[in-house]
């Protein structure tokens, strides 16, 4: 059975994307290099990461670090899952500021791990991106742009593009100076010539889009 290797050669992939793709390279060369990701070569529990993007749903990043601490401390620990899940009632989720349809989520992914049907990080290893995605998305609240988000900033998985997000979409109107923002499906075949570092090709479309709306920062869009 194949092993997927988390993390990938990011000069590997310059190189890839500067040669099959002149107008991507020419602004890669002026964005300059995006460092490998250091959470590649960390372990972390796949339910605790879904939980708590669950949680960061539609919230900024201050509002929701302020519940997911409330929830830590309700719970006694900082790892979610089945067992710390359970040490707290729907009640006590909404005290900490949890909307029913995140609790409904919460309640939805516990007992989907206690019946053993989300993968854990040693299975998701020989699993391809799209059978993680088909494990995933049954999940309340869990769409496919959340495990993508998990395959190219946890798993590191190198061949992803999210067709469906609109930085990279807007990116990729600024790369082909078009009227308008590409489809997800001509997207997809835009986006054909960046395999297998796909990944590497959103990390700069998404740093492109920035660029072209003068973001004062680059917009988090990671789980953490």
């Amino acid at each position: 059975m194949p092993r997927y290797r988390r993390g990938f050669d990011t000069q590997a992939a310059t190189e890839h994307l500067a040669r099959r793709d002149r107008k991507l390279g020419a602004w890669m060369k002026r964005i300059g290099p995006i460092a490998p990701d250091p959470r590649w070569r960390k372990t972390f529990d796949p339910v605790d990461a879904l939980a708590r993007a669950i949680l960061f749903q539609q919230l900024s990043g201050k509002a929701a670090a302020s519940i997911v601490g409330r929830v830590e401390a309700a719970i006694g620990s900082d790892r979610f899952h089945c067992d710390t899940l359970g040490q707290i009632d729907d009640a006590g989720l909404r005290s900490c500021g949890v909307s029913g349809n995140k609790t409904l989520a919460l309640r939805d992914l516990a007992l989907r791990e206690s019946r053993g049907e989300i993968p854990d990080l040693r299975r998701m290893s020989t699993m391809p991106e799209e059978d993680i995605v088909a494990a995933l998305v049954p999940i309340r609240g869990i769409g496919r742009w959340t495990v993508e988000m998990m395959l190219m900033f946890r798993l590191g998985r190198a061949d992803v593009l999210p067709v469906d997000d609109l930085g990279i979409r807007k990116g990729a109107q600024v790369v082909d100076r078009h009227e308008v923002m590409p489809t997800p499906k001509e997207l997809q075949e835009r986006g054909e010539c960046w395999s297998p570092y796909r990944t590497y090709a959103s990390l700069y479309l998404w740093r492109i889009a920035d660029f072209a709306t003068k973001a004062a920062a680059p917009t988090n869009r990671s789980q953490d």
